[in-house]
């Protein structure tokens, strides 16, 4: 319990100090945050409900870090890989090293995922916008008002 009570002492005084300076936007900060939120998470849902409270609270956690931190377009696919790599994470890191293997688990999984999901939403966001402007361009050169110019 000792222990515990000192990593989340150490949790909450770095999220005091990365608070202070992040951007929205940034995949650290995006990153950061998300692993912390699942951290948190994961102790205040084992607390409440033993392992499987931690495994909904790490994917929580990770989830609420990671759209706090995204910015506002890609802030669902944020959202998404925190929470699911926060799951996930604690999952696989409780059965490889207990407790605490949970607790790092869950903040490595919830990190990655954010990062994953918000890098997803950037290169489809970035795709979209260029589908859209190939599709203006032959529309307005090709669209049927002077068909007999196309023949």
């Amino acid at each position: 319990m000792k222990m515990n009570s000192m990593i989340l002492a150490t949790l909450v005084a770095t999220s005091a100090l990365t608070m202070t300076n992040t951007q929205a936007g940034n995949s650290t900060n995006t990153a950061l945050t998300s692993a912390l939120g699942g951290v948190v998470g994961a102790a205040i849902g084992k607390q409440m409900g033993g392992n499987t409270g931690a495994m909904i609270g790490s994917a929580i956690g990770g989830g609420a870090g990671a759209g706090v931190a995204a910015n506002k377009r890609d802030r669902n696919g944020a959202i998404i890989g925190g929470a699911l790599g926060g799951a996930g994470g604690y999952t696989v890191g409780r059965n490889m090293g207990g407790t605490n293997g949970g607790y790092i688990g869950s903040a490595i999984g919830s990190a990655g995922g954010a990062v994953l999901g918000k890098k997803v939403s950037e290169d489809r966001r970035y795709e979209d916008r260029y589908d859209r402007r190939g599709n203006y361009r032959n529309n307005r050169y090709n669209n049927g008002r002077y068909s007999s110019w196309n023949r």
